[in-house]
């Protein structure tokens, strides 16, 4: 028998069709049950309203729009010819006044219902009439999902007692379910048709989006608010003052939120100073041609504590010498290891002496000080000459002889000229961190005083500065009085325990208008609950919240936020080893 004859006697096996798109998004199954729908393993469920009160407030949907369960609401708004509701209405007013007339001619008592639908009427009426209102059938429906019925039961119950407080009720869509599911999901199919009658007035209070909202017309974008999905946009210059604190654990997604916020900062004109223990900003810094100096023992980059800003026009020199002073001294109890009062006081005069024999006074022109200032082995000079100070002269020969006097005597060599300026500590060594810290943040502050311009001031992992008093107090004072100089101080930190610690700790934190709360730890968590006054929910979701996402505080709104960005924006920013391997490989190939 030839091949081609069994062609023609065999039936051929149908062949397979192609996968669509429809085979991977729709459910393995749907079953319709009288009271609820099942989808693959989901459960949902279809409810309408069908009473409402005289009165409606605004914003009664609120809770139910914010209620942390899965569920859709449709709102379908069906307009109503105004000539024929105005025949309805002139009928409905005649039948309830021969109502009333009949019952005052029997002499009964005055029926308090039948006056008020009345009025109403008669209002409606009017108000139609002048075009004031409008009517419409409007159907609200809500659909649930579950996984198990007792679970439906459960948000049944809740969604119940939410509405009927307001005295508004719902029923299931009984044997209707698929046409509930229908109407409420985004096909503009209203298949339940359950209408009550509505004029504008009422219809009104059913504006859905009544959830904490951040929109403003200025500022940048931070995210996308997680309660309805609206972005947040805000200018942190726009509060009573621009400070911001940032905690959260690590890889929690903390420097990718603020190297974000400074990128759209830069592109509205706003200067960035970045102090930085990882060198986690360089990319971003060198990405947006801004000046990165990377303080070591062995770097060439120094900063001279001795420097001193010009006096703005209402400060005397007398004044910002003697300011100048006692920030050394609190450095110097940093870098010797603490101060006895005695110590204190020779150190004091020996600072004053040491800018004297440079003639800096307050008498000097301040506009000679530049090319006097001392350095750290002058003050030791004096020392040498002081009763009483053997113990400071050795202590303090390390930082001006020994392995330390790379970095700290040297007069300053840096120049802040870049729109983004970034400090870098790696190198540092850990114990020298604060101290450098310290005199970093003196120099920028007197920077910052010298130019009156909006800037931002961020200090990543600023838990080291608030283990010693002064270096916390310091940074204190500058959160305390950067709005004075258009500044906004943001304070990260992943060490909760250790910031909170420090009596400058709550504080910084009432200071700053701004909070960015990102994914925490359970050893911290008490800590930050107790701190920013947390709901047991907030708490659940910091400790839960995925890489990017966390809670976000703007003056007396907080919101549950996710930090978005585009592509371009990842690619400068991102933090990832892998990421950032791929992208050096990319540039290797390119070049």
């Amino acid at each position: 028998m030839s091949f081609s004859f069994l062609k023609n006697i065999i039936p051929s096996r149908p062949q397979p069709q192609a996968m669509t798109l429809l085979d991977f998004i729709a459910p393995p199954a749907i079953k319709v049950g009288s009271n609820y729908i099942q989808i693959g393993e989901k459960l949902a469920r279809s409810y309408f309203i069908f009473s409402f009160p005289r009165y409606l407030t605004t914003g009664w949907l609120s809770p139910l729009i914010n209620l942390d369960v899965p569920l859709d609401i449709s709102i379908f708004l069906h307009p109503i010819d105004t000539g024929l509701v105005l025949k309805k209405l002139r009928k409905k007013v005649t039948q309830i006044q021969s109502e009333i007339m009949e019952k005052e001619e029997k002499g009964l008592i005055r029926d308090p219902v039948l006056e008020t639908a009345y009025r109403d009427a008669e209002v409606l009426r009017d108000r139609l009439q002048t075009a004031q209102e409008r009517m419409f059938d409007v159907g609200i429906y809500i659909n649930v999902y579950a996984d198990s019925e007792k679970e439906l039961e459960k948000t049944e119950a809740t969604i119940r007692a939410i509405l009927e407080s307001k005295l508004v009720y719902i029923k299931p869509a009984l044997y209707q379910q698929e046409k509930g599911l229908i109407s409420s999901s985004p096909y503009a199919l209203d298949q339940l048709n359950v209408h009550t009658p509505m004029n504008t007035s009422p219809l009104s209070t059913l504006f859905p989006f009544v959830s904490f909202d951040l929109s403003s017309n200025e500022g940048i974008l931070y995210g996308i608010n997680q309660h309805n999905n609206s972005l947040i946009l805000f200018d942190r210059f726009s509060l009573e003052n621009a400070n911001m604190v940032v905690f959260g654990k690590s890889g929690g997604g903390k420097s990718y939120a603020v190297k974000l916020e400074i990128l759209r900062y830069l592109m509205l004109g706003v200067d960035v100073i970045v102090i930085d223990p990882e060198n986690e900003y360089k990319f971003l810094c060198d990405a947006v041609g801004g000046g990165f100096y990377n303080i070591s023992l062995k770097s060439p980059n120094h900063i001279n504590p001795f420097d001193l800003p010009e006096p703005l026009e209402d400060e005397t020199p007398e004044e910002v010498l003697r300011s100048n002073i006692i920030n050394l001294v609190g450095l110097l109890r940093l870098m010797l290891g603490g101060l006895t009062p005695e110590e204190d006081s020779i150190i004091e005069q020996a600072i004053t002496e040491t800018y004297a024999a440079r003639d800096i006074t307050e008498n000097t022109d301040p506009k000679l000080w530049p090319e006097r200032l001392p350095l750290l082995s002058d003050l030791e000079s004096v020392l040498e000459t002081m009763e009483g100070a053997e113990s400071l002269v050795q202590r303090l020969r390390k930082f001006t002889k020994g392995v330390y006097s790379g970095f700290f005597n040297y007069p300053t060599n840096i120049k802040m000229e870049n729109n983004m300026v970034v400090f870098g500590i790696k190198n540092l060594e850990p114990e020298l961190r604060p101290m450098a810290m310290y005199i970093i943040m003196r120099y920028i502050w007197n920077t910052i005083k010298g130019e009156l311009k909006k800037r931002m001031l961020v200090i990543d992992e600023a838990w080291w500065l608030m283990q010693n008093e002064d270096s916390a107090s310091f940074l204190f004072g500058i959160v305390k009085r950067g709005r004075k100089y258009w500044l906004g101080t943001t304070t990260i930190t992943q060490d909760v325990n250790d910031f909170m610690k420090s009596e400058y700790g709550q504080p910084i934190i009432s200071n700053s208008s701004l909070q960015l709360l990102m994914k925490q730890s359970p050893a911290t968590i008490a800590v930050v609950q107790k701190t920013f006054n947390l709901t047991d929910n907030e708490k659940d979701l910091l400790l839960e919240a995925p890489v990017g996402e966390g809670i976000f505080f703007a003056g007396e709104k907080h919101v549950a936020i996710r930090v978005v960005s585009s592509y371009t924006e990842h690619q400068i920013i991102t933090t990832s080893p892998e990421e950032l391997a791929k992208i050096k490989e990319l540039k290797k190939i390119n070049q």
